[in-house]
């Protein structure tokens, strides 16, 4: 065997490690992982918008079967100023809300788009609701209640 080494091994380039993976691209694993964050976040996004809409249909839905309803006039005074407090309660909070009455209530009801009620309708819707003789503009009220319901203020 002449001239053939018969140390191969030593003829061999040192040992080293491979290099370090690199950060991108990102393995699969990370891809589905921020797919899945932001499905996730696009569907808490909009389950929030709709709960916040709730409220709204809700009581505009009621306001139509009151509207649908034929009847007593202050039955319906009763009726729509409980829907008024209960829809201003639940979107507007009870520390704005609770302690109102009156020319205060009115006003509450004025200046978030109820318009119609301030003046004599909402003086009439509340005296009716409350017992008192009083001129019905039934008209006046559900599209006073209706205003302030479908308003953003």
């Amino acid at each position: 065997m002449g001239g053939m080494n018969t140390d191969w091994l030593a003829q061999l380039a040192p040992a080293h490690a491979p290099p370090a993976p690199g950060w991108w691209p990102p393995a699969p694993g990370w891809w589905g992982l921020l797919l899945l964050v932001l499905l996730l976040t696009g569907g808490l996004v909009y389950w929030l918008r709709r709960a916040s809409r709730q409220p709204r249909r809700i009581a505009l839905r009621e306001l139509a079967r009151l509207e649908r309803r034929s009847g007593d006039d202050a039955q319906l005074a009763r009726e729509l100023e409980h829907l008024l407090r209960r829809y201003a309660l639940a979107v507007h909070g009870r520390e704005a809300v609770a302690g109102l009455s009156g020319e205060g209530w009115l006003a509450f009801i004025a200046t978030h788009g109820g318009a119609s009620l301030s003046g004599e309708t909402g003086r009439n819707l509340l005296r009716a609701a409350y017992g008192s003789p009083a001129p019905t503009d039934r008209a006046g009220w559900l599209k006073g209640a209706r205003e302030f319901m479908r308003s953003r203020r």
